[in-house]
């Protein structure tokens, strides 16, 4: 196991005592105020604390041209990516649009034969789309880069509508509008919305502009329904949860919490064997979003936005088990393709590198990058996973840690080693890659060598950032719901303490987790480390999470152990 350091996070004293004095609970207004939230009013944030729309660049102006669009009666065609992102964000784009009297359908294209956004083979796809060809075309999660997919729309007579978030180039593409907060130029102050939050945004600004042109006998069609749909997409997309993230995750759990909900994503709860009315966020990250993604890597994404678009609760039902099957094949096939790469790693003595690559012939395109994401973590420093092309070529997968930016180390071994690297994309904590396979031993070395020169280092060790001690008063289940019931995630992390405990037995669960029976003062506690078979030291410093068990109808505290260190 990597060893971690563990360090505590900084308080702000100021920002804690003002959100104590306006009502919120101390151990909240501790945590909340050390990850930077200093207004009261962001602890229960409603609609009307949401940044307006207009704030985000040709949102007003996108919103002018569909409403042309609309009244003109043309054809328009969804272009989704094939994540949990694209697809809830094409289920949000259609369901408003249609309420709203647009003509529309959408197209999801296959990662394994058109590869990522609107690319000219999807534009082909497009023109000859069952539904008739389109007169306009609407990316949603894609789209800031395909300045040639979007030159291939206009020779074939589309328009394009770009709604994106992802990081632009230096040149955008000559699309009517690019809908976008990370654009240059854009004054949009939260620049972590996902691919949902974009189009959630985008359909507001049309049915504004709807109703100044009189289109509606009433305010028009409720949106705040579509929630939920914004919450998961939002969730699964780990993007950063600023406050306004945090805002419309917070509105989407609520109207999942209260029973009102797509029918897909209330089937997708039920075969998770999630409870919607204790729904977390971790409920839209670890159970219902990768059941989604897994169509987009096994099979076919359309799967996914069909069952976010039924209304039909039996074929809802019906798709969410097709997703779940699909699921499971996937843990399968990355667990297989993981003890394989585990298996080579092991003789291969990954410990004197600075980086880890595998790859294996038989290995499946779309889970390469799931097996990168388990290595990074487990030898903690940038790891790369690779399978075969039909061409031959290899397409790699990585994930890094935060010492190394991945998509620069590439940029670097393209440059060192010319024609190896056929191309390559990404950021920081993730990219992907083609290489030419005769040349994967040279870029093994050559990744290798580029992350040492780039990090300065051959060796990266995991911070672990805590809440410090947790007060005994608060060790309790009220306590433990408590923290269940608010939004954490990416730059707001769930909070993680740290404490030094008696270790009174200790055993082996299923082979593999180790089950834990504590004590600190007085306080005795059950716990459990997952995934870990090491016994501990009779006393121990542990990380861990504050969790409510729910066994045979009795509910407790239980700690989830994320670390320990010897006392």
């Amino acid at each position: 196991m990597v060893r971690a350091q563990l360090i505590n996070r900084a308080d702000n004293p100021a920002n804690r005592q003002r959100l104590e004095a306006a009502g919120i609970h101390p151990l909240l207004a501790r945590l909340w105020a050390a990850r930077g939230l200093d207004d009261p009013a962001q602890a229960q944030p409603t609609w009307a604390a949401m940044i307006p729309p207009p704030h985000l660049t040709h949102a007003e102006r996108a919103a002018a041209l569909l409403a042309d669009a609309i009244a003109a009666g043309r054809r328009m065609l969804v272009v989704a990516d094939y994540d949990c992102d694209g697809a809830t964000a094409c289920a949000v784009a259609l369901r408003a649009l249609r309420r709203m009297g647009a003509t529309v359908d959408f197209l999801v294209p296959d990662r394994f034969e058109t590869g990522y956004g609107l690319s000219p083979a999807v534009v082909d796809l497009a023109t000859a789309h069952p539904a008739g060809k389109p007169d306009l075309l609407i990316t949603v999660d894609n789209g800031i880069a395909s300045i040639d997919g979007v030159e291939a729309a206009h020779q074939a007579g589309m328009d394009v509508i770009i709604t994106d978030h992802h990081l632009p180039g230096d040149d955008l593409p000559s699309a009517l509008a690019i809908v976008n907060p990370n654009q240059p130029d854009c004054g949009f102050p939260s620049k972590h919305l996902a691919g949902v939050g974009v189009i959630f945004y985008l359909m507001l600004s049309l049915r504004a502009e709807l109703r100044r042109r009189g289109a509606f006998t009433d305010n028009g069609p409720r949106l705040d329904d579509l929630s939920d749909l914004v919450a998961l997409g939002t969730i699964a997309d780990v993007v950063r949860l600023d406050a306004n993230n945090r805002l419309l995750v917070t509105q989407g759990l609520q109207r999942i919490r209260s029973g009102r909900m797509q029918a897909g994503v209330r089937a997708l709860f039920e075969v998770s064997g999630r409870e919607p009315r204790n729904a977390t966020a971790f409920d839209l990250g670890f159970a219902l979003g990768p059941r989604i993604n897994a169509a987009g890597r096994l099979a076919d994404m359309s799967l996914g936005v069909h069952c976010l678009l039924t209304d039909d609760a039996a074929q809802a039902q019906a798709l969410a088990r097709q997703l779940d099957a699909i699921n499971q094949e996937r843990r399968d096939i990355e667990l297989n393709m993981r003890e394989e790469a585990l298996n080579v790693l092991t003789h291969e003595a990954p410990a004197r590198a600075a980086s880890v690559c595998v790859y294996h012939p038989d290995w499946h395109q779309g889970v390469v990058g799931l097996v990168a994401s388990r290595l990074k973590e487990t030898y903690w420093r940038p790891a790369l996973a690779f399978a075969r092309n039909e061409d031959g070529t290899l397409r790699g997968s990585g994930r890094s840690v935060p010492d190394v930016h991945l998509r620069d180390v590439l940029d670097l071994v393209s440059k060192r080693h010319p024609g190896i690297i056929l191309k390559f994309g990404g950021h920081a904590m993730a990219a992907g890659l083609t290489l030419v396979e005769s040349a994967y031993s040279r870029f093994v070395d050559g990744f290798d060598a580029a992350v040492r020169e780039l990090s300065g280092a051959e060796r990266f060790e995991p911070i672990i950032e805590t809440d410090g001690s947790l007060e005994p008063d608060f060790a309790t289940i009220e306590v433990a719901g408590l923290l269940q019931e608010q939004v954490w995630g990416a730059g707001f992390p769930a909070p993680v303490f740290r404490d030094t405990f008696t270790v009174l037995h200790q055993r082996l669960l299923k082979g593999k987790h180790l089950k834990l029976f504590l004590q600190r003062g007085a306080q005795r506690f059950d716990a459990i480390w997952f995934n870990h078979a090491d016994t501990l030291p009779e006393r121990a410093e542990l990380a861990y999470r504050l969790d409510r068990n729910e066994w045979q109808g009795r509910v407790s505290v239980q700690l989830v152990v994320e670390h320990a260190l010897a006392a």
